[in-house]
Parts: C-alpha cells; sequence; structure tokens
C-alpha cells in the first residue's frame, strides 16, 4: 500500500501480457533451449553483451549455443528486472550490466 492508503499500480512499459498462461509458457520455455542465454531487448547493450559473451567461448574453447531471449514474459521467470543479463546452466550470472570478455571468461570459468 501506498501513502494515505492508496494502492501502487504496477504497469508494464512494454505493454506485455503476463497472463497465466503466457507465464507457465515462458517457465516451459526457460528449460529448454541453449546452455548460454542473453536476456534482453535486443538493444546496443544486450548486443554487446552477447558478442562478448561470444568471443569468451571461443577464447575457452567452449562450443555452446548462445540464445538471445528477448520475450519479456520469460525474462521475467528468471527474476531479472535490469537486463541485459547473462544466464548459464539456468542460472543468472549477471545482471543489469555489460560485461567485459574478460569478465565473461571469469562467470563462465566458475560455472563449468
Amino acid at each position: 500500500m501506498g501513502l494515505l492508503g492508496k494502492k501502487k499500480q504496477v504497469v508494464s512499459c512494454c505493454n506485455a501480457n503476463y497472463s497465466a498462461q503466457s507465464m507457465a509458457n515462458a517457465e516451459k520455455n526457460k528449460e529448454t533451449g541453449a546452455r548460454v542465454k542473453i536476456l534482453g531487448s535486443g538493444c546496443t547493450k544486450c548486443r554487446q553483451l552477447e558478442e562478448n559473451t561470444l568471443e569468451a567461448l571461443k577464447q575457452l574453447g567452449m562450443d555452446a549455443p548462445v540464445d538471445h531471449v528477448k520475450d519479456f514474459a520469460q525474462i521475467a521467470t528468471y527474476g531479472v528486472m535490469s537486463t541485459p543479463a547473462l544466464v548459464v546452466d539456468g542460472k543468472v550470472v549477471s545482471y543489469g550490466k555489460v560485461l567485459s570478455i574478460q569478465e565473461a571468461i571469469g562467470l563462465l570459468k566458475k560455472v563449468q
């Protein structure tokens, strides 16, 4: 509740559909797909994180596919409120910033 007993209303800035069915579908899709995922709308920062992650994987000699998840319902299932985010093996390892190649290498080594 807000001040003076008024309820705070949460409004999605992207007019996303967060119905029970869309969230169930997103949760199901979360468990399938690539081992490494980039979560974000596809903005410049998201694309930069994807490029840095791909370069980090290349330097580590890892041949893992990378998915770029742009569906906000699916992003919400990871509990991420700030993008871009990096997910490895279903676990969010970074969010809210663009990792450098070296930072991505460090995180990918930890989860190997």
